[in-house]
């Protein structure tokens, strides 16, 4: 018994010597990782660096979390690029392995979601008037987003110069014409189970929609064991997922060292344009396309900025939007938009209307293009935007989700992998705002839909 206060004091010292750590270990590291560039290279400047590396290591195990050994694991390799690139020419493996495990996570993930997604609300045609305006809403938003994004990644270009090792000759290889009508045909499957080995998303995806709509027109009774079965699978990838991250420090600490190893810290300034990119356009998504919505709509700014507050910042602490929907649906109906369109909108939106992660998926895709030193024509550009308005449905719930689509995206149009490590080192940062953009979407997406059936309460 008496040592109880001590232990409670320490539960409570805790967050404290982790940020004093953390604040430690970065300054160490990044003085002596820019200390080459004004003093030239030294022995003791690496043996600093690995002392930062070590106060970090330290933190860790005191607060350890996923995104953290992530961002850790792209520290580490990054040293140990800089400091043995014989070493990490060998760790190339490491980051295979990780590869592989995701993209058996991809046909599977999408084809449960979709049906879900679909087939979870019952008879399509009971939905009625509110399903319609909120799906045409859904998909306005989402196109604006992803060409927002295109948009974005051309003008600054964020890849070019990355020069990942190999990938834009492997690249080139693979790569040929596609015909707008070869691309229509390629959509339909003709085999499902083939389309799944093959890894053509796409037509896993048009199977899953077209599967989930046929599963709207069956009796309940029918359609229960169907859905529940497809909900099961889902349940699995995700946890199947879940489990697949926690080899993710090691694939990313992997993938960074041998990039490095062979272009040096080249590689580091295309990703901070990649970050900066990101988050400037979620910036312009928000003031450019919600709030005219919003002014359009005429709901009331200031009590909807207050009603999302906790909500959005529940998504950007955990980077989930799953995390935030109970709260998110609360506050929509202290808001004044009546329970059974928050019951519709709400979740439907974490299904279709994911704003900030397919404005990511439209900036991460060209850079790995660009990356590649692939020059994407505004063609091959709309297609892409077309395959991520399918496979980006239904990805929220779980951090990191858009690896997933990201993976089959590349995939699909011939484009390198490599690259992926990479933004993945710095996803973790650009997951907060993504996600947080997520819900604040959702959330105004009830809002309007509840507006344009006269139906938003709570005064103006």
């Amino acid at each position: 018994m008496p040592e109880r206060p001590e232990s409670e004091s320490v539960r409570k010292n805790a967050p404290a010597q982790f940020r004093a750590l953390v604040l430690a270990g970065m300054a160490i590291f990044g003085v002596a990782a820019v200390a080459p560039l004004v003093f030239g290279p030294h022995a003791w400047m690496a043996a600093t660096r690995w002392i930062g590396i070590g106060l970090l290591a330290a933190a860790g195990i005191r607060k350890p979390t996923l995104t953290y050994w992530i961002f850790f694991s792209m520290l580490t390799g990054f040293e140990i690029g800089i400091d043995r690139p014989h070493i990490a020419a060998n760790l190339r493996i490491l980051s295979d392995i990780f590869l592989r495990l995701i993209k058996l996570i991809v046909a599977p993930l999408i084809l449960g979601t979709l049906i879900t997604g679909i087939a979870g609300h019952g008879d399509l045609k009971s939905v009625g008037r509110i399903g319609i305006k909120s799906i045409v809403y859904f998909e306005i938003i989402t196109t604006i987003a992803l060409f927002i994004g295109i948009g974005a990644i051309n003008l600054t270009r964020a890849g070019v110069g990355l020069a990942v090792p190999g990938a834009g000759a492997e690249a080139a290889q693979n790569v040929t014409p596609m015909h707008w009508q070869d691309f229509i045909l390629h959509i339909f499957p003709d085999n499902i189970v083939k389309a799944a080995a093959d890894n053509q998303i796409l037509q896993v995806a048009v199977f899953a929609i077209i599967f989930g709509i046929a599963l709207t027109r069956i009796s309940a009774a029918k359609r229960a064991p169907v859905l529940n079965f497809f909900e099961s699978l889902t349940h699995a990838m995700f946890a199947f997922t879940n489990i697949v991250m926690y080899y993710a420090p090691i694939g990313v600490g992997a993938a960074m060292a041998y990039t490095v190893g062979h272009v040096g810290m080249s590689a580091l300034l295309p990703l901070a344009k990649l970050l900066g990119t990101a988050y400037a356009a979620l910036a312009a998504f928000l003031l450019l396309v919600l709030l005219p919505v919003i002014l359009l709509a005429r709901i009331p700014l200031k009590r909807f900025l207050r009603a999302i507050a906790e909500p959005a910042t529940i998504a950007f602490a955990t980077s989930t939007s799953e995390a935030a929907l109970p709260r998110a649906m609360e506050r929509m109906e202290e808001f004044g938009v009546p329970r059974q369109i928050v019951a519709f909108v709400i979740p439907a939106g974490y299904s279709f209307n994911l704003d900030g992660s397919t404005l990511y998926l439209a900036v991460a895709s060209v850079f790995v293009a660009q990356a590649a030193g692939m020059h994407m024509s505004l063609e091959e550009q709309f297609l892409m935007v077309l395959m991520l308005m399918l496979t980006s449905k239904g990805i929220a719930g779980v951090p990191r989700a858009t690896l997933v689509v990201l993976m089959a995206t590349s995939s699909l149009f011939h484009l390198p992998l490599e690259p992926i490590f990479l933004i993945l080192g710095i996803d973790a940062l650009i997951d907060m705002a993504r996600t947080t953009v997520n819900v604040i979407g959702n959330c105004l997406a009830c809002a309007v839909v509840a507006r344009s059936e006269g139906q938003l309460g709570g005064g103006d």
